[in-house]
């Protein structure tokens, strides 16, 4: 029974350690990567042109028991003429009996012209991650004593991110994650790797075309790449945004053949909007769990008409 259990850790770590590698390395969910482009791309700090504040709840998976839930904060600005940007992301969350919380500070570097804009971002971040194995349930009485809580493990990583706007386009690519680490199960500890081929590359492109005075379309693209997974390693999001008159969004997001995401997005001014997706499967895993779920509440603490904006245009 204890070889049976050591191999039932082991399986939760494996999962624990794959739900880390998609937290830092895959996107986000939809409302948040949209709404909120510096959490895939250090370069987007700074780029509201002003003091901007949010906070997203998300639920993954909403049925299954032990399904990835997550809080984020986030932060950024502008600095010196706009030519800087500086950002900062908390993350607290939870899957299974693992938890994680993650404290990520982004770089920007903007070279400003008047009708483009070019940055260059640069991201640090560590988390801080356990699992709470005594919640689990032992099948046999006394092999409590073999569900032991893991320790705090402390993981540093860096990101890098380019991104271009010029008039109504705008193209961004980035590298999430720059160092690799695996869980050594002997030696109960993260090693890490530098492995080139472990990479995931990030492309995020999009374009604004106004449909009349009051509505415009923006569709946009998100493909990622990575070498190392065989089976599918190219994965797309296909999205569209309608606005209308900046006060109400709509929009969806078709994620290679898996998924489809819908968003609503209400801004009753200029500083203070709010946003809900709604997520479901549309693969196997659709027979286990509803749909996910994710809400925004953003707050801009200043409002310029005549700045140029890479992200919003």
């Amino acid at each position: 029974m204890k070889q049976t259990i050591k191999f039932f850790i082991i399986i939760i770590t494996i999962l624990s350690n794959e739900n880390l590698e998609v937290s830092a390395q895959s996107t986000v969910e939809f409302t948040q990567y949209v709404l909120n482009p510096m959490s895939i791309n250090p370069a987007y700090a700074g780029g509201q042109d002003a003091l901007n504040v949010s906070l997203f709840y998300g639920k993954q998976w909403a049925g299954i028991e032990g399904s990835p839930k997550n809080m984020t904060f986030s932060a950024d600005a502008p600095f010196a003429n706009h030519k800087l940007g500086l950002g900062i992301m908390l993350t607290n969350e939870r899957f299974g009996v693992s938890k994680q919380n993650e404290i990520s500070t982004n770089y920007a570097f903007r070279i400003l012209s008047p009708r483009s804009a070019l940055s260059f971002g640069l991201g640090a971040r560590v988390m801080l991650t356990n699992s709470k194995y005594s919640d689990l349930i032992a099948l046999d009485p006394g092999d409590e004593i073999y569900l032991q809580d893991s320790k705090t493990y402390a993981l540093a990583n860096f990101s890098f991110g380019v991104h271009y706007s010029v008039k109504d386009f705008y193209v961004g690519f980035s590298i999430p994650q720059l160092l690799n680490y695996n869980f050594d199960i002997d030696e109960d500890k993260y090693l890490y790797k530098y492995d080139f081929k472990k990479y995931r590359y990030l492309l995020n492109t999009g374009f604004k075309l106004k449909a009349g005075n009051s509505l415009s379309i923006v569709p946009s693209l998100l493909l990622q790449y990575s070498s190392f997974n065989a089976t599918n390693n190219l994965i797309y999001d296909v999205n569209s945004l309608l606005n209308y008159k900046d006060i109400f969004s709509l929009g969806g997001s078709y994620h290679n053949d898996r998924s489809f995401a819908t968003l609503f997005q209400v801004k009753p001014n200029k500083q203070l909007s709010f946003a809900y997706s709604f997520t479901f499967e549309t693969g196997r895993l659709n027979r286990y769990t509803r749909a996910s779920h994710q809400i925004m509440l953003k707050y801009i603490f200043k409002y310029r008409v005549d700045a140029p904006n890479p992200l919003i245009f």
